[in-house]
């Protein structure tokens, strides 16, 4: 009986116990952490991309007379999957359409978006890939 009273006084290994308890927890906590701080950078990206597409499109404009919605998306394309930005090719998907009512007299405005599924690390508790999605509106004289 002495025994048994013994033991429920040692606590020699109660903090190890805790810390199996909780490690699971704080290290799925850590990883969201760096989970939304990759999902932040790739929204970035996906905000530069934008914009370095739509100054293409002003540039290839003045250089002639057509610019065509394919162009566009095969160079937001070229210029997302490049450095520095890094984006998968599998994961984006770039859409550029001519506006069926011009806002502008004068002036063509198409609309570029961009849509990303960021890739996660955190499948082993239940999180799958996180859809990202950037639009912007292009002027071109």
């Amino acid at each position: 009986m002495r025994r048994i009273l013994s033991l429920r006084k040692d606590t020699d290994g109660s903090v190890a116990v805790e810390f199996a308890i909780l490690a699971p927890v704080l290290v799925a906590m850590l990883m969201g952490v760096l989970q939304i701080g990759l999902a932040m950078q790739n929204y970035n990206a996906l905000r530069s991309v934008a914009a370095e597409a739509s100054r293409y499109a002003v540039v290839q404009r003045q250089r002639s007379a057509t610019l065509a919605t394919s162009g566009v998306e095969t160079q937001a394309r070229s210029i997302a999957v490049a450095a520095p930005y890094g984006l998968k090719t599998a994961l984006l998907t770039v859409n550029c359409v001519s506006a069926t009512t011009q806002r502008v007299s004068g002036a063509t405005e198409m609309t570029l978006t961009l849509t990303y599924n960021v890739p996660t690390f955190l499948g082993f508790i239940g999180i799958g890939q996180i859809p990202l999605s950037y639009s912007r509106p292009i002027f071109v004289v």
